[in-house]
This record gives C-alpha cells, structure tokens and sequence, in this order.
C-alpha cells in the first residue's frame, strides 16, 4: 500500500464511522432525546427500541463488529499462518475502526438507557476504547518497521544517521542548523519523574517550539518550494525520532503496563455481552429471523 492509498484507507474508515454516528444520530434525535416514560408513545419506538427492527439490528452489528475487531486481530498477531497476511499496522487500523464503529452502534442499541448487569458490559466496553486511544498513543511512540517489528538502538541511530546525511549533502543544509538542533535536542533531557501528562505536553509544545525556529532559518537558505518542503519533513523526522529515542524504554514499560489493564476489561465486556445475547436468544429477541 502506497502512502496515499494508505492515506485515503484511513480517511474513508474515519468517514464511515463520522458518518454512520450522524446518520443515526440525527434520524433518530426526537426519539433518543424523549423522555423514557414517553417513547412508548413515540412513532418511531418499533423501529428504534432495543429490540426494534433497526435498535436490534445495529445492536446484533455492533456486537459483530466488536467480536471480529478483536479475534481477527488477535489471530493475526498470535497465529504464525498468518504472519505474513497483510501488514499489521494495517491490521490494527482495521482492528481501531471496528471496535469504535461496534460500540457507536452498541450505544444506539442502548437508546441511552443503560442499566443492570449490561451496564457493567457498556462501561467496560467505554473502559477498553479510551484504554485503546491511550494504547494507540504508546504504540506509536515505539519506532517499528512497516511490519510491526519493533526497531533496536541501532536501527534508529542508523535512520538518525541517514536523516542527517541527507540534509547535508543533497539538500546542502549548513552544519549550523543541524548543531543548534543537536545542542537544543541533547538538553532535552527525559525526566522520568514528571508526570506522564504533562512530560508528554511539554514535549510536544517544545518540538513546536523548535520546528518554527527552523523554519524561520530556512526561509534565509534560499531553497525552492519543493526542496524546502522536504527539508522541513526531514526535521520533523529527526525531532520525532530523537522523542522516540528518549522516550524508548519507558513506551516499552507503559505498552506492557497498559496490556495488563486493557484485556480485563475487553474479556469482561465480551463475557457478560455474550451472556447477554445468549439470554436474548432464550427469550425470543430473534430479530427478523
């Protein structure tokens, strides 16, 4: 997959689930903003109810999408068959896209009204993808191949090498530039003791910070539109990769740390959801067949 076909993926599964949540949303607005004790009344309650034509059937696809996201993506990295199906960073996207469109579509099912042992499945299931957007975050600060293979230390001090290679000698940027970015990135020590949060804040304020100071250098240089565009994306390259190598072994401890936290909560929300269906089913909530 080319960078702009992998570009547009990403862009139409953000799309898909932006616009499945408005549709819905808005379809049903009057419905889901009535008063409980008042839908029964409401003339679209067969349709939208749990256990309506369109409630149950997006409650029955998004408990599919929840249950394919997460096996088919677990097989994927557990079973060697399937090692080389695929790449796994596309994989994971897919894996993202699924276990948010499936529980946007749970949530409807719900019509907002949650409670019993259910709501323990629903807020696990809120639990597993806030974790999973903090998981995303941790998982791209650990520097990988296209495959998902995490990259040593001399991996990445090969690809920082190259990175300034190329800015000195096909882009003839000055050696000056490069040690005033060296300098202000080697006194950005890592302070293991900050808090998270805020390390992470500072961090991305000071690469701000620093990108517009090379930026204002460049402008001076004289550079064509073309070159000056692919000089400024070889900086950004080196500010991240120097992130990524101070940041290294603390992302790798977090990603175990956040593993430990994020599949309780997935097998609670799978349990008790599966539970759920097979006690549907018993009670004759079949849908349309």
């Amino acid at each position: 997959m080319t960078r702009l076909s992998h570009r547009i993926y990403v862009i139409a599964l953000s799309v898909i689930t932006v616009s499945i949540f408005l549709f819905i949303g808005i379809f049903g607005a009057d419905y889901y903003s009535t008063e409980l004790g008042e839908r029964h009344f409401h003339q679209q309650y067969d349709l939208l109810k749990p256990t309506g034509t369109i409630g149950h059937g997006i409650g029955i696809a998004g408990s599919a999408f929840l249950l394919i996201g997460v096996f088919w993506y677990m097989a994927r990295k557990r079973f060697r068959r399937l090692a080389h199906v695929g790449t796994l960073k596309y994989w994971l996207e897919f894996h993202i896209f699924l276990c948010v469109l499936g529980p946007i579509l749970i949530l409807y099912h719900t019509t907002f009204k949650i409670g019993g042992i259910v709501a323990i499945s629903f807020w696990s299931m809120v639990a597993v993808v806030i974790s999973g957007v903090i998981g995303r975050f941790i998982y791209l600060q650990i520097p990988r191949t296209i495959q998902g293979r995490e990259l040593s230390m001399n991996d990445l001090t090969q690809i920082e090498t190259g990175l300034f290679s190329e800015l000195k000698y096909r882009y003839n940027i000055d050696h000056e530039i490069i040690s005033k970015l060296n300098d202000k990135l080697a006194g950005r020590k890592p302070n293991e003791g900050a808090n998270f949060l805020l390390r992470i804040v500072k961090r991305f304020w000071f690469e701000r910070q620093l990108m517009m100071e090379i930026k204002t250098e460049l402008r001076s240089k004289k550079l064509s539109a073309r070159n000056y565009r692919k000089v400024v994306k070889l900086f950004k390259s080196k500010i991240k990769l120097n992130r990524r190598l101070n940041w290294l072994s603390s992302m790798q401890n977090y990603l175990r740390y956040w593993h430990v936290a994020h599949l309780p909560f997935a097998l609670i929300m799978l349990v008790i959801m599966l539970v759920h269906v097979i006690v549907a089913v018993l009670f004759g909530y079949t849908w349309i067949f």
